[in-house]
């Protein structure tokens, strides 16, 4: 809890320090499924992070799983329409409560990646484009880790209606180790004022050897400064196969 409690201050002490003025375009990646169909610009840097995220799931056998976790991803703009990120999982605790045993607990950090985004150059405005590639190493600790190195490729699409709606399509496959995966997600958000935005999400996950999963919520984000996000968001299993529940804080600051 000392490195989440640490990350939290971190983050509001650049956030203090963070400059004012931003770029007319800028998005940050969470909350939610999928990412910005954009990037940052040349010389910019976000720092976005859960403070923590949690979960919690009771399989067929009754056996309650309870993890939280905060994850941390730093995004910076190489060039126009190109940006660098890394990202991992400082901070995971996890409780383990058997039916009719004694609860077991583990922590210890995630997994860590990297992965080079672009935003695909569009004659309109209406439409956005985006493609991540990321390697995620496995180097977290054994109940935190993939347990091999994963490579993935993401596409995001935005189309705005109007200056209130906006709707999004994403979609990733991820390889490594034993398993593949497809996941897919659309999204419908709406900004009810300058500062605040709400969206509702699916996503739906096929993994060979395994069940598929689908999960359903909602998310909420407000700019606090030109540079500082504040999010909120949750989401429930649609299967007995998900995750029950899904929830989590954040905050993405922007400097220049």
């Amino acid at each position: 809890m000392r490195c989440s409690a640490l990350l939290v201050s971190l983050l509001f002490s650049g956030a203090v320090h963070a400059q004012q003025d931003a770029p007319p375009d800028l998005a940050f990646d969470r909350p939610g499924i999928g990412f910005a169909a954009s990037t940052l610009p040349r010389g910019g840097v976000a720092l976005e992070a859960g403070l923590p995220g949690f979960s919690r799931d009771r399989d067929d056998a009754g056996v309650l799983s309870t993890q939280y976790s905060a994850d941390i991803n730093l995004r910076i703009g190489l060039a126009s329409h190109v940006e660098l990120q890394a990202f991992t999982s400082p901070w995971n605790h996890l409780r383990v409560a058997p039916r009719n045993a004694p609860a077991e607990r583990s922590s210890g950090a995630g997994d860590v990646g990297v992965g080079l985004k672009v935003a695909l150059p569009l004659p309109s405005d209406t439409h956005a484009v985006a493609l991540l590639a990321s390697t995620t190493f496995a180097t977290g600790s054994r109940d935190f880790s993939e347990g091999a190195t994963q490579y993935a490729l993401g596409a995001s699409y935005e189309y705005a209606f109007n200056d209130h709606w906006t709707g999004a399509l994403y979609a990733n496959v991820t390889r490594g180790g034993s398993e593949d995966s497809v996941t897919w997600a659309p999204s419908l958000s709406f900004a009810v004022t300058d500062t605040i935005s709400t969206y509702l999400e699916a996503g739906f996950t096929d993994t060979d050897g395994e069940p598929s999963t689908g999960i359903a919520g909602a998310g909420i984000t407000w700019m606090v400064t030109p540079t500082v996000q504040l999010d909120a968001s949750f989401d429930v299993g649609l299967d007995e196969d998900s995750p029950d529940t899904q929830a989590g804080l954040g905050v993405s600051v922007y400097f220049e």
